[in-house]
């Protein structure tokens, strides 16, 4: 689903207009992604929960040349998926 396909059904769902339902997916977007940023777990009930992991330093390897490289430790985003949308899956 694309970006404008969710804008629409939003806007139909809430009954609103799409670019008000533009504006509050952006809205939601930023949201998130300053949390994210200070370090804060975002719950949205009946969806999941978007978090930052931590990923350890380790050793990798270079495919083209074999040559043994160090990764860097690294704070990615997760997301961890609701039991009501895992149970509305089934």
């Amino acid at each position: 689903m694309k970006k404008s396909d969710l804008v629409a059904k939003i806007a139909e769902k809430a009954d609103i207009t799409k670019t008000d339902a533009d504006a509050a997916l952006v809205a939601l977007a930023e949201v998130v992604s300053e949390g994210l940023k200070a370090d804060e777990k975002i719950a949205i009930p009946g969806l999941g929960t978007f978090a930052v992991k931590e990923r350890a330093a380790r050793t990798g390897r270079n495919p083209h040349t074999g040559e043994t490289i160090e990764i860097a430790a690294a704070k990615v985003p997760s997301f961890k998926v609701s039991k009501t949308l895992k149970d509305a899956m089934k």
